[in-house]
C-alpha cells in the first residue's frame, strides 16, 4: 500500500493553522489540516472576543472557529480529526519530510506549516478549572475588558505577570497581584510600572489557596507561605500569567528553538530551519499571542510554502 502524499501538510487547527489554510487551498496546495486534540486551539476556552477585526458586536471563540474552518473547507481544504504523533524532517532541498497521526497512519508531505500554538500554564487546583470561562483567564488582553470598573487579581511574577497587572491597572478598579516569592521575576523597568501604580496591591510570598464562586469568580483566598494566614479578597476576575508552554515537543531535536521551546524562524519569514517547514501562530510567536497575529502569521506561513513549492519544481 502507497503512503498519502500531501502537498501541505497543516498540524494545528487555531487562527494561524486555519488562515494557513485558507490561503493555501486558494494557491491550490490541496492542504489537510489535522486538528490535534483541540480542534479550534485556545479560542475554543474563550467565552467572547471582541478584538478581532470584522465583528462588530463580538464572537465567541468556539464560533469564530467553525466559521474560520468552514472558509477553509469552502475553498476545499480537508480538515481531519487526529494528532500528528511523530515527524521525520528532511533537511534536504525539496525533501520529503514524513508524519505520523495517531501513532498509525503515516503520511508524506512536501511542505508541512506548524501551528500547534501554545497552552497557557495553570495552577492546576479544581476552583480554578471549575470556574474557566466563569471569570478565570489566563489572557489580560483578551478579557480585561470584561472588568472595566471592577476588582481583579491576577497570579504571576515575571514580565507577562507585571505587564498584564498594569494593562490591568488602567481599565480596573483595583489589582491584586499576588507573587509567590519576596520579589517579581520581571524585569526592573516592569517592576516599577508596576509599583508606580496606585491601585495595583502586590502581595509577595503569596499563593492562591482557593478561586472563591460557584458559577462566577467571586474572589480568592490567598495563603501567606511564610505565616500560613490566609485572606480573602472580593474580585470578579482571575487572571493567571505564569507562562506558556509551547506545543512543540514532537519537534525537539530536528527543529531550531528558544530555551522556552519556542520555534525559531528565520527574519521576518516563518521558515524554520529545514527547507519546507514553516512555523505560524504561538508556537513561534511569545510576544503577541493574539488571534489576529497568529492569523497573520498562518497567511504568511502559506505564502513562504507556495513560493517554495514554486522555486523546487
Amino acid at each position: 500500500m502507497s503512503l498519502e502524499r500531501i502537498k501541505t501538510l497543516i498540524i494545528g487547527s487555531g487562527p494561524a493553522g486555519y488562515t494557513a489554510a485558507i490561503y493555501a487551498s486558494r494557491a491550490d496546495l490541496k492542504p489537510v489540516v489535522y486538528t490535534g486534540m483541540e480542534p479550534g486551539g485556545q479560542l475554543t476556552t474563550t467565552t467572547e472576543v471582541d478584538n478581532f477585526p470584522g465583528y462588530p458586536d463580538g464572537v465567541d471563540g468556539p464560533t469564530m472557529m467553525v466559521e474560520l474552518q468552514k472558509q477553509a473547507e469552502r475553498f476545499g481544504t480537508d480538515v481531519r480529526i487526529g494528532m500528528v504523533t511523530e515527524v521525520k524532517l528532511n533537511s534536504e532541498l525539496g525533501g520529503i519530510h514524513k508524519v505520523k497521526v495517531d501513532n498509525g497512519k503515516e503520511i508524506e508531505a512536501d511542505t508541512i506549516i506548524i501551528s500547534t500554538g501554545a497552552t497557557a500554564k495553570y495552577l492546576g487546583i479544581p476552583s480554578e478549572e471549575r470556574l474557566k470561562g466563569g471569570g478565570v483567564s489566563a489572557c489580560a488582553v483578551c478579557d480585561g475588558f470584561f472588568y472595566k470598573g471592577q476588582d481583579v487579581a491576577i497570579v504571576g511574577g515575571g514580565d507577562t505577570a507585571a505587564e498584564e497587572a498594569t494593562y490591568l491597572s488602567n481599565i480596573c478598579s483595583k489589582v491584586t497581584m499576588v507573587v509567590r516569592k519576596g520579589q517579581m521575576r520581571a524585569s526592573k523597568a516592569m517592576q516599577h510600572r508596576v509599583n508606580s501604580r496606585k491601585n495595583i496591591d502586590v502581595k509577595y510570598f503569596s499563593e492562591i489557596q482557593e478561586v472563591l464562586g460557584d458559577n462566577v469568580v467571586e474572589g480568592v483566598r490567598i495563603i501567606n507561605n511564610q505565616t500560613s494566614k490566609t485572606e480573602d479578597i472580593k474580585v470578579t476576575g482571575f487572571f493567571v500569567a505564569i507562562g506558556h508552554k509551547p506545543n512543540t515537543d514532537i519537534f525537539k531535536g530536528q527543529l531550531e528553538m528558544d530555551d522556552a521551546g519556542y520555534i525559531i524562524t528565520d527574519g521576518k519569514t516563518t521558515q524554520t530551519n529545514y527547507p519546507g517547514v514553516f512555523a505560524s501562530g504561538d508556537v513561534q510567536d511569545k510576544e503577541y499571542r493574539q488571534a489576529v497575529t497568529a492569523a497573520g502569521t498562518g497567511c504568511m506561513a502559506a505564502l513562504d510554502a507556495e513560493r517554495y513549492l514554486a522555486s523546487i519544481e
